[in-house]
């Protein structure tokens, strides 16, 4: 199963945007290995633990006490259950655990008691492990003991949304280490604690604190919880936070963080935004608006100089060239926009770009950009060719496809298999269908090899001379099925998958099957797609925002897309300005990882969801693996379309 790499105090992150805080184990030194080295074999398993090669370690373990008896049995049993936590594998430490007698005392009962205490973590259960935990930090323990417990105990007040207590107590747990390294580690675990609470909670933890070396690792944490650690908010921030908080413990970690150099520290004082704002397409300029605003608002207060930002109405200033001349001639030192791909044609067509311009549309693909102008569009192309990486990550290497026989289709088809092909995978098939049409049979019957079947038992039969048992085999090549369509397209054509023998076929898809239009999906239950973060699974320093812009544009529900690209245009100013034509740093943006093309294109790399019992579910991330423990209370799990797809076909589609 596909593991999290996060800390113990990661973010649960459900569809409904209620987000809680829940715990997960991370790694404990080998210094805190409870007992002696026994032998070569204990001792190999202990450095590869303190090499955070958990898995390892606990199969090491796991070894030992198939070797061992009694008492001695348990303890290495539990050690490997610790491993196995650390390693992100929680059904193997399950079974393990479940194998250990509890002990009423002696020296595997701490052992034992943090590892429940741990257990209910997992289940967001903090109070129940306290209640565990508390006592236990009140009695003489052994050094290895005391770390674990203080861990777990600032693991819990973190989930309770209490960081500045679980930062003394992280404090306070660093006195009990005698080892550089070991003081590293302990710093990292808690500021990997920090960057999964609620920004808003360390602030006001900060505000309310007199502890200034708590204050500092307060402010600097939700610094990074805000803003992901990047962007000109976090750079500048970050400077600010280093003049006043010179010798503080958490230089550690900001010292040896990749900063920007001093020019990367720039930005444009005056933006100009050119959206359509009237006419047919003026919702979809509204909600970009929005969500560029709702970026500016979380980053101006970390500039040293207020920015300004002038809006303009493309079709009020007579046209994108029109507008774009009025912003210059404002000031302007960065322009965003135009939104429509007319607009922005029109727009390279007629400038030489004097002053940059981050345009919100692609031009066409044989139209040569002049300097200075960069691309940003929420391209579907970027789509269907991260569900080609997802689908070879998930094991697939052999795909067959269904797409609309327009341009629109083609293009879908073209970057999947491109990509698909380039990484090593295979496209065997493909077969385009008409949009609209509601019987889709000889289209998949051709794609699946069911045309061939039925001709070879009508020769049988004839051969015979009788009636025969006969189930249609579909072709057996084929990993996945990649999809190309609507929601109401994919409804009928899941439904119609199922009944030509096809529903056990993992299905991939984009966005486009995830309509957000308030019906039930059950039809479309096992659907694996690519979408942004924002709709599937906001990160931590954005969670709070599509709840915001749902409840005060609640008529803008189904154009949250176009929130998140506002928000990621922001943001891409100040590394496009600061690049100066040369490369820009990766972003961890709202509508997905963006990276710039030599051609001046930014392009997306999607999260992706399942749809599971009618409901979107996000799936972790492909480069989610390893590390600490993972948590599956409420997360997305990868099932299989036989265990997701739990809705009968009904030969009557009920959405079409």
């Amino acid at each position: 199963m596909t593991k999290f790499l996060v800390h113990p105090a990661r973010a649960r992150r459900p569809l409904a945007s209620i987000f809680l805080l829940l715990i997960m184990l991370l790694t404990i030194s080998a210094c805190e290995t409870p007992g002696g080295l026994t032998g070569s074999g204990e001792g190999r398993a202990a450095r590869l633990a303190e090499d955070r090669q958990h898995a390892e370690a606990a199969s090491a373990y796991i070894v030992l006490a198939s070797e061992s008896l009694g008492e001695e049995r348990d303890r290495l049993t539990l050690l490997a259950v610790e491993q196995w936590l650390d390693a992100g594998d929680l059904p193997r430490a399950r079974n393990a655990f479940a194998s250990v007698v509890p002990p009423t005392s002696g020296n595997l009962l701490p052992i034992w008691t943090t590892n429940t205490a741990a257990f209910y973590l997992y289940e967001g259960e903090a109070d129940d492990a306290l209640n565990m935990l508390e006592p236990m930090s009140r009695q003489p323990l052994s050094r290895r003991d005391r770390l674990r417990v203080e861990a777990l105990r600032a693991d819990a007040w973190i989930q309770k949304q209490d960081p500045a207590r679980a930062v003394q107590l992280m404090m306070q747990r660093e006195t009990w280490i005698d080892d550089s390294r070991g003081i590293e580690q302990n710093r990292r675990r808690l500021w990997q604690g920090l960057l999964v609470c609620n920004p808003l909670v360390l602030r006001t933890a900060a505000d309310t604190t007199p502890d200034p070396t708590v204050r500092g690792w307060l402010t600097i944490g939700s610094l990074a919880a805000s803003t992901g650690q990047q962007g000109v908010g976090w750079s500048n921030g970050v400077v600010r936070w280093r003049e006043d908080n010179a010798g503080h413990p958490a230089m550690t970690i900001i010292g040896d963080m990749e900063l920007p150099e001093l020019l990367l520290l720039e930005y444009p004082r005056q933006i100009a935004l050119l959206l359509p704002l009237s006419g047919r397409a003026a919702s979809a300029g509204k909600a970009v608006q929005n969500g560029f605003l709702g970026a500016y608002f979380a980053t101006a207060a970390g500039l040293d100089d207020r920015q300004s930002v002038r809006i303009y109405d493309v079709n009020a200033e007579g046209g994108a060239s029109a507008a774009y001349a009025a912003a210059v001639a404002d000031g302007a030192e960065f322009v965003v926009g135009p939104l429509l791909k007319n607009s922005v044609a029109q727009l390279a067509n007629d400038i030489l770009v004097p002053v940059p311009v981050l345009t919100l549309n692609y031009l066409p693909e044989d139209t040569l950009a002049p300097p200075g102008l960069y691309q940003f569009a929420l391209a579907p192309e970027d789509e269907a060719a991260s569900a080609a990486v997802r689908a070879l990550a998930d094991g697939h290497a052999r795909a067959v496809a269904l797409v609309p026989n327009n341009d629109w289709g083609r293009r879908l088809l073209t970057s999947f298999s491109t990509e698909f092909e380039g990484l090593g995978g295979t496209l065997l098939d493909y077969r385009s269908f008409t949009p609209g049409n509601q019987d889709l049979s000889n289209e998949i019957e051709n794609l699946m090899g069911l045309t061939g079947s039925v001709q070879r038992y009508r020769r049988m039969r004839a051969n015979i001379g009788g009636a025969l048992q006969f189930d249609p085999r579909r072709r057996q090549d084929a990993d996945i099925i990649f999809l190309a369509s609507d929601a109401p397209t994919g409804r009928l054509l899941k439904s119609q998958l199922k009944f030509h023998y096809s529903g056990d076929l993992p299905v991939y898809s984009t966005s486009s099957v995830n309509s957000m239009d308030g019906r039930s999906n059950a039809d479309l239950n096992g659907v694996t797609f690519a979408d942004a973060p924002w709709v599937v699974d906001p990160q931590s320093w954005i969670a709070h925002l599509p709840g915001q812009f749902a409840e005060y544009w609640p008529e803008q529900r189904r154009l949250a897309r176009l929130h998140a690209m506002g928000y990621d245009a922001y943001n891409l100013i100040a590394s496009l300005f600061a690049a100066r034509g040369g490369t820009m740093v990766e972003l961890d943006g709202a509508t997905g990882w963006l990276y710039l093309d030599t051609a001046g294109r930014v392009h997306r790399r999607l999260s992706f969801a399942q749809f599971q019992g009618g409901e979107v579910v996000a799936l972790p991330g492909i480069e989610d693996t390893g590390g600490p423990i993972l948590d599956i209370s409420d997360e997305g799990e990868l099932m299989s379309p036989e265990a997701a797809d739990d809705s009968p076909w009904d030969p009557q589609p009920k959405e079409l």
